[in-house]
């Protein structure tokens, strides 16, 4: 329960901007409760690598002029001033950098006059209601992207670059960009696959037997499903963005990649809709399950008390005792077998009723 509280409490605080109303357009405003920044470079080219973490933003202009490709890659939004640093180094645009802060955005593209604005979400974890906001900025020669937290998906990629495989290193910084949106989409299966899981115990639960956890699991589930959608959506226009010809940061060969990173999101989207269909699917064939058993235990008590009407009907006639002073009094209160006469109507009475439901197929 603590860590859906928790789970909540961060969903809200991503929700709320920071800032009095009315600020100028570009204000960042820091969150105080954000981790300390940290900024790391990994500067490489096709036989050369440099991998070293900075303290002061100034060592970074050293290293752009002695390397053709730079990877600025910033964890922790807490501290204003290296983020300042690094937006007046770089030139970048103070709208773009308000949005970085503001860890609230969908997956976008912005062009600006000399550079690229990208924003991702990532998996936070196992958890699909939790996500990470990654912005990128890419400038001729220079990919920056900046993190809320410590952890990511991208160690891969650096064990790329740092043992020169694969062609990181021969293409540039925007194939960069792509490898890291390309490991961002591709965390996102394993999630999917936990949640195939998910979906298929619940439904061999249902089918062999129904109980109220069901339902709290399915509306999890659904819940989770709903959270993974709104974060993967809004990449396929992203990376579609990306794609286009109007954008001279990314080259022709890079946008091949882009296209097949395009493939794998919309293959993440058709199977969050589909696993949604079924848990609809799913939460249907409870319900009418829970209705058709209460249909079956209302016509059983329905059979039960048709058949004792007309028994409590005898029974209520039987049980009058008028005197026999009056020759239209009941006969039967003096005769040697009237109570077994009585019980024999009563059951005839029975078995005929329920003759006559079987005949009518209500049984």
């Amino acid at each position: 329960m603590k860590s859906k509280k928790n789970g909540k409490n961060r969903a809200s605080q991503n929700l709320r901007r920071r800032g009095q109303p009315g600020l100028a357009p570009g204000s960042m405003i820091v969150d105080p409760m954000a981790e300390p920044t940290i900024i790391r470079v990994i500067a490489f080219s096709a036989s050369d690598f440099l991998e070293k973490t900075v303290q002061n933003v100034d060592e970074i202009q050293a290293i752009r002029i002695a390397y053709p490709n730079v990877w600025i890659d910033v964890t922790g939004l807490g501290s204003e001033e290296k983020l300042s640093g690094i937006a007046k180094l770089l030139k970048l645009h103070p709208l773009a950098m308000e949005d970085v802060v503001n860890v609230h955005q969908r997956a976008k593209v912005d062009e600006f006059e000399d550079s690229i604005f990208v924003v991702s979400r990532m998996i936070d974890g196992d958890d699909a209601l939790h996500t990470e906001q990654l912005s990128f900025f890419l400038k001729d020669g220079v990919l920056v992207s900046f993190q809320e937290r410590k952890g990511d998906c991208w160690e891969p990629v650096r064990q790329r670059i740092r043992t020169h495989r694969g062609k990181i290193c021969a293409s540039g910084v925007d194939y960069l960009l792509y490898a890291l949106l390309d490991s961002v989409v591709d965390s996102y299966f394993p999630v999917m696959e936990r949640l195939s899981d998910q979906v298929d115990t619940i439904e061999a639960e249902i089918i062999e037997g129904l109980k109220p956890a069901q339902m709290h699991s399915i509306h999890l589930l659904r819940g989770q499903l709903l959270g993974l959608r709104r974060a993967v959506r809004p990449h396929r226009e992203m990376i579609n963005e990306l794609v286009r010809d109007s954008l001279p940061q990314v080259s022709p060969e890079t946008r091949v990649h882009l296209r097949d990173c395009y493939d794998h999101v919309v293959q993440v989207i058709d199977t969050v809709d589909t696993y949604r269909e079924m848990t609809s699917d799913m939460r249907d064939f409870y319900l009418s399950s829970v209705s058709n058993n209460m249909n079956e235990v209302m016509k059983v008590l329905t059979i039960i008390s048709t058949i004792f009407i007309p028994l409590s009907f005898v029974a209520g006639v039987y049980g009058m005792n008028f005197s026999d002073t009056s020759p239209w009094n009941m006969p039967e209160l003096k005769w040697y077998w009237g109570y077994p006469f009585a019980l024999a109507l009563m059951g005839l009475i029975a078995f005929g009723l329920l003759i006559y439901f079987k005949t009518r197929r209500w049984l």
